[in-house]
């Protein structure tokens, strides 16, 4: 018998809400949080549009001198991580130097957090002044601020974790592959409780202009930034880039229930596989993605007709939508057009490593309150998309089991499964 994973916190930053009853209103609304660029000025950009995490206030969670050494994705995390743990009530008293510190043991606690890019803006930053004024006058903390692995890091040295802290780099799957190996983790005793999710921050010049050369990003619609992101729509021209971060609390089971912990949802299967295709183009058969999805069920113990809801990755780009209808028609069979699924990014944009953790949490509040999220903007359904995507409004249903898959860049699947919680 496989040892039972279960969540017991969760949190998270966006630009449809920087708390999880906040995240979990605008779904159920279908409210978009993709709006005009305000961090730079886009005069010579193609893409003006954006969902940026407006009023994000680091002072909140952490210490301003600690936030300011410290990259947007990096403070992210730490924010999202500061309300999985208030949520999973694992913080206790502070320490004798007035440090919070996580209420069990410190060398059984773990961190896997995926991010894709890191800190880009310190990197663009000393870029500037290294070649403009010479090296000595690059950022002193360049180098610590901008590795991925800082975000992890700096939670472990913030709540004195002293388990494993990882950091996954699969593009977008990152977050979806971070848990994946928390799961794996916990199953193997190696942890009881393990911080695990997805943070991203690449809303700067640099990084826009880089997708934009691309030509992955939304264009046709940055005078009305709410339509922009319209997932497996015949209309949509790309996708819209966000930034955030979302946090699970992960335990096992047996820990949750020794220390009474509250019990949202069951992580019960991870899959993942490799297309071996293209750097930035998935297997248009299918194939690849689908391989994920039959690991995760058969990891969960399930059957394809146990899923009710599938959250997909659905970037509203071209190539991502149709290749992801294949996918799930080949994971799932006949199911496929039975089972309902939508694409959140609609709402929230595409959050890059970020998405898989933030779109895990939609699963989870899909089977703690009964609602199937919905795929806005979806006002004129590709044909080759022809599956039950939840247009545009919320729909309500018990779900005991939900799926989120993620496909990043390099051919990279990583699928979660959730089971509403029994004891």
């Amino acid at each position: 018998m496989k040892k039972k994973v279960v969540v017991t916190g969760m949190g998270i930053i966006s630009c449809i809400g920087k708390s999880v009853e906040e995240f979990c209103a605008s779904l159920k609304e279908g409210k978009s949080g993709i709006s005009k660029i305000e961090s730079f000025d886009t005069t010579d950009f193609d893409v003006t549009i954006a969902g940026e995490v407006k009023d994000f206030d680091a002072s909140l969670y952490m210490d301003k001198k600690e936030a300011r050494k410290m990259c947007r994705f990096t403070q992210f995390a730490v924010a999202a991580t500061v309300q999985a743990l208030n949520d999973a009530k694992l913080l206790g008293e502070p320490d004798a130097d007035g440090k919070k510190v996580v209420n069990c043991e410190a060398e059984r606690i773990g961190i896997v957090i995926g991010n894709g890019i890191g800190g880009f803006e310190v990197v663009s930053e000393s870029h500037k002044k290294m070649f403009n004024d010479g090296p000595k006058r690059m950022l002193p903390l360049t180098v610590p601020m901008m590795i991925p692995n800082e975000a992890a890091g700096n939670i472990s040295m913030m709540y004195g974790t002293k388990g494993p802290a990882f950091t996954q780099i699969t593009a977008c799957a990152a977050g979806t592959d971070a848990m994946g190996q928390a799961l794996d983790l916990i199953r193997n005793g190696r942890c009881d409780v393990i911080i695990s999710g997805g943070t991203e921050a690449t809303i700067i010049p640099f990084a826009v202009g880089g997708f934009q050369m691309l030509k992955a990003l939304s264009t046709k619609r940055c005078d009305d930034p709410t339509k922009a992101s319209r997932p497996f729509d015949a209309d949509r021209d790309g996708f819209v880039m966000a930034e955030g971060a979302g946090i699970l609390i992960l335990e096992s089971e047996e820990h949750a229930k020794k220390r009474g912990a509250k019990i949202y949802a069951e992580l019960a299967g991870y899959g993942a596989s490799a297309d071996a295709f293209h750097i930035t183009s998935p297997d248009p058969t299918g194939n690849g993605g689908a391989n994920a999805v039959k690991l995760a069920l058969a990891d969960a113990g399930l059957k394809p007709e146990d899923i009710q809801y599938y959250n997909a990755h659905g970037t509203s780009t071209e190539i991502n939508d149709p290749t992801e209808t294949k996918m799930l028609k080949i994971a799932f069979g006949d199911h496929a057009y039975k089972m309902k699924i939508s694409s959140t990014k609609g709402m929230h944009g595409h959050n890059i490593a970020a998405a898989g953790g933030i779109e895990a949490i939609a699963c989870i509040l899909a089977i703690r309150d009964g609602f199937y999220p919905p795929t806005i903007n979806l006002d004129n359904p590709d044909p080759e998309c022809d599956l039950d995507y939840v247009a545009n409004k919320a729909q309500y249903g018990e779900i005991t089991a939900a799926a989120s898959g993620s496909l990043g860049f390099g051919g990279h699947n990583g699928v979660v499964v959730f089971k509403k919680y029994n004891s």
